[in-house]
Order: C-alpha cells, then sequence, then structure tokens
C-alpha cells in the first residue's frame, strides 16, 4: 500500500469519525437536548410532508443544472442531473470529496464527447459561480438580521465575514483574469510557484500560468454567454432549499423571524465548505443548530429540524447518486473529437488541453457538491 493511498485511508476513516462524533455526541451536546427527544420530535413526521420535502429537494436539484448547462454548451439537463447527482454523491462521503468529484465530473463529461478544453473552463466558471454565491448569501444574510432584529450574533457576524472575504477575494482574481491578461499571466506564475511549493516534486511541471491564459478567452467566451442561465440556477437552487431548511424546521414545530431563518441558513451554507468531514456533516448542523437555539428556538425542536434537513442535503443525495451512476452506466457513450488513438497501448487517450500539463490540477467546485 503506497503511501498515498495510507493518507487517504486515514483522512476518509478520521473524517467519518469525526462527523459521528460530531453528530452523535457534539450536536445534542451545543443544543442542549438529547438523541431521544430528538427521535421522538421526528417520529410525528407525516408522509404528505415527507413527500412535499423530497419534492422541493429535487426541484432545486433540477435547478442547479442550469450552472452546467450555461457553462457547458451542448450539455442537456438530465445529463447535468446525473453529473450533479454522481458529483455530490462522492463530495458527501469522501472528506474534501470536492476534488473526487470534479474527477467524476470530469470522466463522465469525457465519455459523452466533451472536450477537455471545455470540461476544464467549465469546471473553473462553475467554482468561481458557487464562490460567488457563498459571498452573496452572507451579506445577504447580514442584511436580513440587522434589517429584522437590529442585532448580529457573533457566530453569523465571524462567519459571514470570513466566507465574504475568501469570497472577494476569488472574485477579484477572477475578474482581474477577465479584465487583463498581464494580471492573468502574474497570477499564473504566482499560482505555479506556490503549487509546486505545496506539492514538490510532484508538482514540477505544473504551469498555471500557462494554463490560465490559455483558457483566459474560453472563460470569458462561456462567461458573456451564459452568465444569465448559470445566475439564475444558483439563486433558483439557494432559494428553494432555503425553503426546504423553512419547512424543515416548521414541520418540526420551529417557528421564528425570516432574518433569524435566513441567518440560520446562511451559517449552514457556509459551515459546508468545512472539508475536515465529508460536506461539512456534524459541523454544519452542530453550527445551524447552536445559532437556533442561542436565538430562542427550543433545542429538540431545533435539532430535530436541522437534522432533517441534513438527511435531505446529504444522506438522502447519496442514493441519487446511485441511480446516477446507474444511468450513466447505461447512457450511450461517444469518442471526443480531441481524443488520439494510441497504436502502441491500443486504447484511447485525451492529449491536454492547449497550455496545460499532465499534471496541472483543476480548479473544481466549492464543497462538497459542485453545490451545498
Amino acid at each position: 500500500m503506497t503511501a498515498a493511498l495510507v493518507r487517504k485511508v486515514l483522512q476518509f476513516v478520521v473524517g467519518i469519525g469525526l462527523a459521528v462524533f460530531l453528530l452523535w455526541w457534539g450536536l445534542p451536546h451545543i443544543a442542549h437536548t438529547t438523541w431521544t427527544d430528538v427521535w421522538a420530535t421526528l417520529s410525528g413526521l407525516q408522509a404528505s410532508t415527507v413527500v412535499g420535502l423530497t419534492i422541493l429537494m429535487v426541484s432545486g436539484l433540477w435547478l442547479v443544472t442550469f450552472l452546467y448547462t450555461g457553462s457547458l454548451k451542448g450539455l442537456s439537463h438530465g445529463k447535468a442531473m446525473i453529473v450533479n447527482a454522481c458529483g455530490s454523491s462522492i463530495g458527501n462521503l469522501l472528506p474534501g470529496g470536492g476534488a473526487a468529484g470534479v474527477v467524476v465530473t470530469y470522466h463522465q463529461l469525457r465519455s459523452w464527447g466533451f472536450l477537455r478544453r471545455d470540461i476544464s473552463t467549465m469546471v473553473i466558471v462553475t467554482g468561481v459561480w458557487n464562490v460567488l454565491a457563498r459571498v452573496v448569501l452572507p451579506v445577504v444574510g447580514i442584511l436580513a438580521i440587522v434589517i429584522g432584529i437590529g442585532e448580529l450574533n457573533p457566530v453569523v457576524a465571524q462567519a459571514a465575514i470570513i466566507g465574504a472575504l475568501i469570497g472577494l477575494a476569488v472574485i477579484v482574481a477572477f475578474w482581474g483574469v477577465l479584465a487583463s491578461e498581464d494580471f492573468a499571466h502574474k497570477l499564473g506564475r504566482w499560482s505555479t510557484r506556490v503549487w509546486r511549493r505545496v506539492r514538490g516534486k510532484k508538482a514540477a511541471d505544473t504551469d498555471v500560468e500557462k494554463t490560465l491564459v490559455g483558457m483566459r478567452h474560453d472563460i470569458i467566451e462561456i462567461v458573456r454567454y451564459g452568465w444569465l442561465e448559470m445566475t439564475y440556477g444558483l439563486v433558483g437552487f439557494f432559494g428553494v432549499y432555503y425553503i426546504l431548511f423553512w419547512f424543515c424546521l416548521n414541520s418540526m414545530g420551529v417557528q421564528m423571524p425570516f432574518a433569524y431563518m435566513f441567518g440560520a441558513y446562511t451559517v449552514g451554507r457556509l459551515l459546508t465548505a468545512v472539508g475536515i468531514t465529508p460536506g461539512g456533516l456534524g459541523v454544519t448542523e452542530a453550527g445551524t443548530a447552536a445559532v437556533l437555539v442561542g436565538w430562542g428556538a427550543d433545542p429538540t425542536q431545533a435539532t430535530a429540524g436541522v437534522v432533517l434537513f441534513s438527511l435531505y442535503t446529504h444522506f438522502f443525495e447519496v442514493p441519487l447518486g446511485v441511480l446516477g451512476w446507474a444511468l450513466w452506466w447505461v447512457s450511450p457513450k461517444k469518442i471526443p473529437s480531441d481524443a488520439v488513438y494510441d497504436e502502441d497501448e491500443g486504447s484511447v487517450r485525451a492529449p491536454l488541453a492547449v497550455g496545460s500539463s499532465s499534471s496541472t490540477a483543476v480548479p473544481g467546485p466549492s464543497g462538497s457538491s459542485p453545490i451545498e
């Protein structure tokens, strides 16, 4: 067993163990309740409510397909749904699973005939759009709380500020690349140096500068072509998932002003980016419950509502991913037009995108899933 494999196995075991610990002990401890009381509250859930919540979840996942179709010409909503479901299931099972989700997305899109360069551009653009959404969310959450309540919970304030600052840095870098080729060269050289220091000899051939500059015009074209569709998909997704969050809490008996509800939702969406556990599992639930209880919600009802929301946004996406894999498996495959036949190996291999190298890592969507 190689050192890299051992490290991945340890990361998986530690991540899962920490998630279980945070859920089983941390969540009820922080919320000042017990799992016995939480299960008793959840047992009162009606079948009609379960159906309604499921419809909301699927509607949100369908809306996010507009992010994919807007960033990759020729991709249908059905295939985008499959890609999103498979990527999300991987992200929800592995700590830091976003990178693995990108690999899955790349492999599936290649099998349908899409070019490497177009896929790489899509991954970058959708990643930035995700960050943009996570910048906007805390800002809107702060405004809602300040206007509706007049005071800001320190936890919400800190999470919002950190998320906004990190996101703002990414957005500034992204728009700088679009606006100036000279800036793209400088950012690429800096990123290459940082990446080589982090990865050492493994990144000796990596040249982020060539990749970034080479893809710059493709990114500009995608943003010009699909910015409205991508924005519609993300806004719709986060909007529908807030409604899902509200109904989950409301069905457990939690009734609070919009500002409180949206503030807690904002904290939860920010915490999904915590990569120490799969999809931020455990961290997200504990943080969200703590905020709700701190604002006066009943501990047991708030915890039950948060757990119910997590079931829909985390656990139920795993069987959807399995279905997605099955649909991809039986779907017609197509050899990409940029594939090259290797006579020595007798197999089809894909050449690198213009300006890239074999070890260049392509940044992907933030979080466990393309979207969380």
